[in-house]
């Protein structure tokens, strides 16, 4: 008599990606491109000092780098964010001669300022500027990571898959049923996260100085946020006889 061998649990069939006849999918990708007048400027400041005595040089700069973070303070509220990025000094050798001799020292403080009020904007990046040996690049204009404008933008991706879904369903005669799936591009892979599923993008006192530098005109860039998902929906099965 042969033994009888136990019986496997009967496995639970993986759900078909596809669909069936009797339940058909259809896959959509929902996109959105809005335009967003950015909250915040970005001001990078790269104070710097020269000099043959390496004493004098350190004292150069700590004093410029003191002035500009004084100006930058004056406006208070205004600013948002100021913080120094970097800070070096270092010897500039000499070419010629057999011995290593130090012909100048070179000393640098890079500032890293984010602006929240842009009517003080041109009167600040003019008055850095105006400083001694004081170098300023930007503006960068941008949303706060946390912006709105991410959410509103998500949102319309969202709107646009339903609306995609229910016009393929519709060219078939039937409608969308149920929602299967939605999710960024790229979820499944476990990717970092995003912004967007896709992201592609009043006066204050000011400190003293010894002439008021003229004020830039500054326009602010409308920032673009471009925004993609994927869904899955299940359609009543269409009639195609």
């Amino acid at each position: 008599m042969t033994p009888t061998e136990p019986q496997s649990p009967t496995a639970t069939p993986p759900p078909l990606p596809y669909g069936t006849p009797e339940a058909p999918r259809v896959a959509v990708r929902g996109e959105a491109l809005l335009e967003f007048a950015p909250e915040i400027a970005r001001l990078g400041v790269s104070v710097s000092a020269r000099g043959t005595d390496r004493r004098a040089a350190l004292e150069d700069l700590t004093r410029r780098n003191a002035r500009a973070l004084e100006l930058v303070k004056g406006y208070d509220e205004a600013v948002e964010k100021l913080e120094t990025g970097s800070f070096s000094v270092y010897p500039e050798l000499t070419d010629k001669g057999r011995r290593e001799r130090v012909h100048a020292y070179h000393g640098r403080v890079r500032l890293e300022v984010v602006v929240a009020d842009f009517t003080v904007l041109g009167e600040m990046t003019t008055a850095l500027a105006d400083l001694e040996l004081t170098r300023v690049e930007g503006p960068w204009w941008s949303l706060r990571p946390d912006s709105p404008a991410y959410r509103e933008v998500r949102q319309e991706a969202v709107r646009d898959a339903v609306k995609r879904a229910r016009e393929y369903a519709e060219a078939l005669g039937t409608g969308l049923v149920a929602l299967a799936e939605l999710a960024d591009p790229g979820a499944e892979n476990a990717g970092p996260p995003d912004h967007g599923g896709l992201v592609r993008a009043a006066g204050f006192a000011r400190g003293a100085a010894e002439s008021a530098a003229p004020e830039l005109d500054l326009e602010p860039q409308r920032q673009s946020v471009h925004a993609q998902v994927n869904a899955r929906f299940v359609m009543s099965p269409p009639d195609l006889t």
